[in-house]
């Protein structure tokens, strides 16, 4: 094994090394990721159902576009 490819090795065990250690120190903890969790609109049942209320009404108004002739993208009166 040459110097060469010795000091190449090393270079990118470091470099991975480095990405790990920064990659650790930026990551949450164990109690900051149970915060954050509980702060996701999913954890709340009001607001979990609330979105599920309003992507309902958007997929029924991009069905009934899609079923009328209009364009609606001329905009409103236009030809």
């Amino acid at each position: 094994m040459s110097i060469r490819t010795l000091l190449a090795s090393s270079g990118m065990i470091a470099a991975i090394g480095l990405g790990y250690g920064m990659w650790a120190m930026i990551s949450p903890g164990e109690e900051r990721r149970r915060e954050m969790i509980k702060n996701l609109p999913e954890y709340n049942q009001q607001t979990m159902d609330e979105t599920r209320k309003r992507t309902a009404l958007v997929m029924q108004t991009l069905k009934e576009a899609a079923e009328s002739n209009e364009n609606l993208s001329r905009g409103v009166g236009g030809k």
